[in-house]
């Protein structure tokens, strides 16, 4: 089977790679790592999106869970941050949140938070691989009588969610008119109430999830419709979330997009001119713009680069006590506020610095100037992810494109970890050449790994 968990969580199609015996294994798995050898009962938290397996995946789970003994509490659709979030306010031992985030909806996933609301590290994803893969039995541990576990709702989630985001704003945003795409998906519970309640008059768009429309043509990975929208109506700003809500793209008032880099370009300047940026540092991942690394440079801010993935960034945050990183795709984790990316509340610190400072969100982009880089994604088979750590003609038309752009920029291939695809990002200078080399480098992968 290989290893189920990638760099968000255990994905795929729902009800073909991620089906419901799964999910109740994972459930049971889950819950026997959480009690190891003790007789406790342990709460866990469950969240979901809008996605229609959401619900088949949530009730198989939650019956894994009981079947071990563990109290499930749903939470119903929420945010992935508010699964983060209300692990702790509720005192559970872990949170699992049921999405397959920007995917379309076909897809779904779990991904599991321990009880401080961070994500599983490696050794507990792999303790979990060992029981689903049978390596160790727990047949043992099968609860009966009245040590099965029970389910109950929490009809408060939401509000609790918001009163959260709302609590790490300082003042209200009256006379700010907005819009917000909520991708059909988690943050159609929440958005509109959120930021109009901090005083935003608020233009919502994409918040009727049916189960199938998620992400589709809409959200952080659509972005035309907010564009197209936000220059219509003369907005001063827009954001976009995806699926889950665990990262946000922004628009400025000429519609011109606003990404991660840029956005945590401006927290970052503000948190400095504040004394609230622990260590003057920043963290984002190989993938982060060289643009931001030189915008960093020249304002005296350290920057650590990573592995791309929020779990990554985070990693490295903990590490040295950094408080804020992120990720180009919108990934922006405050860590004074939260243990993981969270896209409405990246949105609600992002508009404080627009009233606090009267800015245009134009004008605060423009501290940073962005390197022309291009992404090519192409799907490959599970071998071919594998064949590409040691095939010599991919590696060579990667040296080959790295040693044309001579130092003024760079090349990374990559695989995916949530999708079936290696990605090739240059970036430089030069808008032609950079595009001309990641074609080059495409091609030679098309022949060889697809």
């Amino acid at each position: 089977m290989g290893r189920l968990f990638g760099t968000d969580g255990v994905r795929g199609i729902a009800n073909k790679d991620l089906t419901c015996e799964l999910a109740t294994q994972l459930g049971r798995a889950t819950a026997k790592v959480l009690t190891g050898k003790s007789n406790k009962h342990p709460k866990v938290i469950i969240g979901k999106d809008t996605r229609i397996s959401s619900d088949m995946l949530e009730h198989a789970l939650a019956a894994g869970l009981c079947s071990i003994g563990a109290d499930v509490v749903l939470l119903g659709v929420v945010p992935t941050p508010a699964v983060a979030h209300l692990v702790g306010k509720y005192k559970a031992d872990a949170g699992v949140m049921i999405s397959a985030s920007h995917n379309s909806f076909e897809y779904n996933g779990i991904k599991i938070f321990n009880g401080s609301g961070y994500k599983l590290p490696d050794e507990l994803e792999e303790e979990i691989e060992d029981i689903i893969l049978g390596k160790e039995k727990i047949d043992h541990l099968m609860a009966v009588n009245e040590n099965l576990g029970t389910v109950s709702t929490a009809d408060t989630a939401i509000r609790d969610y918001i009163d959260h985001v709302k609590s790490t704003v300082h003042f209200g945003f009256e006379g700010l008119e907005i819009a917000v795409d909520c991708a059909n998906g988690s943050s159609s519970a929440s958005a509109e109430t959120l930021f109009t309640e901090l005083g935003a008059k608020v233009h919502i768009l994409h918040a009727e999830p049916d189960g199938v429309n998620i992400n589709e043509n809409c959200g952080s990975t659509h972005m035309e419709d907010l564009i197209e929208y936000v220059k219509e109506h003369k907005l001063p700003v827009g954001f976009a979330f995806d699926g889950d809500a665990d990262r946000c793209l922004a628009v400025d008032e000429n519609g011109e997009l606003v990404d991660g880099d840029f956005m945590m370009a401006i927290c970052a300047m503000d948190m400095k001119s504040r004394g609230k940026l622990a260590h003057n540092s920043l963290v984002g991942t190989i993938m982060t713009n060289l643009g931001l690394v030189k915008f960093c440079e020249q304002n005296e801010i350290r920057f650590e680069a990573t592995k791309v993935g929020d779990r990554y960034v985070l990693e490295e945050m903990l590490l040295d006590g950094y408080n804020l990183g992120g990720e180009q795709s919108g990934h922006v984790i405050f860590h004074d506020f939260a243990t993981t990316g969270d896209g409405q509340l990246t949105a609600a610190q992002l508009l404080s610095i627009v009233k606090r400072r009267e800015a245009k969100l134009s004008s605060l982009a423009s501290l940073m100037k962005r390197y022309p880089q291009t992404i090519i994604n192409i799907r490959v088979s599970p071998e071919g992810k594998l064949a590409f750590y040691t095939d010599r003609k991919v590696k060579a038309a990667i040296d080959k494109a790295t040693e044309e752009l001579a130092g003024n920029g760079r090349v990374i291939v990559r695989p995916s970890g949530t999708e079936p695809l290696l990605r090739v990002m240059v970036e430089g200078i030069d808008e032609e050449q950079i595009q001309r080399l990641a074609n080059d480098v495409a091609k030679v992968i098309g022949e060889e790994l697809v």
